[in-house]
């Protein structure tokens, strides 16, 4: 193989394993996440419609509360009682049913052909013994039971979650339920839309990884192999397009992860928090129902803190929004909340400057230098700033913790890797880094000069 062509290969190779190794992974993250969203969504809807059904029953037992604790158990009375609930109705599907104990039908506003009959042997065509299963259920307290019945407005067996109670006094079960097809649609629907977002990122990795192929393939094809200088040239502007390339993928991941799931989710949220607005009722029936929903919308919350905390660490956007001061002042806000480590944070002079890839740099080296610090210094205190000058940008971080040995963890194997990620950084753009620690502390320097 000629030397060309080794450079090119060399130069490829990389560069291609690179690309593979970040579709497999970010596929398979978003895979989890897809998955990890449906389940939430499942959760939210089935919870949802629980509440529901609670507040429609009670509201039910309230409407013949009267006749009921009247103490009557003559046929007027229960003719009247099963009149009322004959009359409540909820949407296109919402109705009332009234079983006696021994599973004879005696009201089902949708289905009058049932009533009289005795379906206690009825089964569903899953073969469940459904009138069985919820007078089992009215028995032990009341509660939810699944299980297929026809719906009215298809006349189709559906998937149906039903609440029922027992009216000990008349003897009576009476219940209402939800069909959970509209649930299933939803979450058809999000598994589309997931599946959709996964092929398009793959898309865009495939396009990067074929561009970034073509560029590379034509400028090994330009190296003049007799010009040592202009091939090291050539080849350390190759690696600096590998760099960019990585970046502009994590934050191209950024922003699907942040504009897909975590919509997704506040959409979610959103609906919750109006339907505990839209609840109504007596006082114990509203506290009943913003309990079920106030834990619901803590959970989404906790789901949206995670995708935001996720696509925060691949690239925060507000450095690409804001810029680098706006960025550190973020970061040092997070350290706060997240450890309870008081951080002061400055900013003087312009820091505005700086190419994208040297904001980026400065940024990585706070975040490893806050995290080095939460992990190991002990620290009661930490000040960042950000100084412009004429000149460059001087980004300084110190703290009050027990200090280490930089010299020696700077050149341990199997220690100081974060150390060295950070020296590494600023020699890829020219810059300058810093660090000196004592048992009084630790200072961290990185400097980067304007371009001229």
């Amino acid at each position: 193989m000629k030397l060309r062509q080794k450079v090119i290969f060399l130069a490829i190779a990389p560069l291609i394993l690179a690309l593979c190794a970040i579709a497999w992974a970010v596929q398979h993250q978003a895979a989890i996440l897809a998955q990890q969203q449906r389940d939430t969504i499942q959760r939210a809807y089935l919870a949802s419609k629980e509440a529901e059904l609670k507040h429609y029953v009670t509201l039910a037992q309230h409407s013949i509360a009267r006749l009921y604790q009247s103490g009557r158990t003559d046929a007027a009375t229960l003719d009247e009682a099963k009149r009322i609930l004959e009359g409540l109705s909820f949407g296109d599907d919402g109705y009332f049913f009234v079983y006696d104990m021994q599973g004879r039908s005696l009201m089902h506003p949708r289905q009058p052909e049932l009533v009289g009959q005795n379906l206690y042997e009825l089964r569903d065509r899953e073969g469940v013994p459904t009138i069985q299963r919820l007078l089992a259920r009215a028995r032990n307290g009341g509660g939810f039971e699944r299980y297929y019945w026809i719906k009215p407005s298809s006349h189709k067996p559906e998937r149906k979650l039903g609440y029922v109670i027992q009216l000990d006094k008349w003897g009576w079960m009476m219940g209402t339920g939800i069909y959970l097809d509209d649930v299933d649609r939803a979450l058809a629907l999000v598994d589309i839309q997931q599946q959709g977002n996964i092929q398009n990122t793959m898309l865009w990795i495939a396009i990067i990884a074929t561009a970034a192929a073509v560029v590379v393939g034509t400028s090994g094809l330009a190296l003049n192999i007799s010009e040592s200088r202009v091939a090291d040239a050539k080849l350390k502007v190759l690696a600096q397009r590998v760099v960019e390339s990585q970046e502009e993928e994590r934050a191209r991941l950024s922003r699907d992860l942040h504009d897909g799931i975590s919509q997704w989710l506040v959409s979610i949220k959103l609906q919750i928090e109006a339907g505990i607005i839209r609840l109504g009722g007596k006082a114990e029936q509203r506290e009943s129902a913003l309990a079920v929903f106030e834990h619901t919308a803590e959970q989404l919350n906790n789901v949206m803190g995670e995708v935001r905390r996720i696509s925060h660490n691949l690239r925060p956007a507000i450095l690409d929004d804001l810029g680098l001061a706006a960025a550190l002042e973020h970061l040092a806000e997070e350290v706060r909340q997240g450890c309870g480590i008081p951080v002061l944070f400055t900013a003087e002079g312009c820091t505005e400057d700086l190419p994208d890839v040297a904001n980026t740099v400065l940024f990585r080296i706070a975040q490893e230098a806050l995290t080095n610090i939460e992990r190991h210094a002990a620290a009661s205190h930490i000040e960042i700033s950000l100084t412009g000058e004429a000149r460059g940008v001087t980004l300084r971080i110190s703290d009050d913790g027990h200090g280490f040995d930089a010299a020696g963890i700077a050149v341990h194997p199997k220690r100081g890797i974060g150390l060295r990620n950070m020296m590494e950084r600023m020699d890829a753009i020219g810059g300058t880094f810093n660090i000196s620690s004592s048992p009084a502390g630790t200072v961290v320097l990185a400097r980067v000069e304007n371009e001229s």
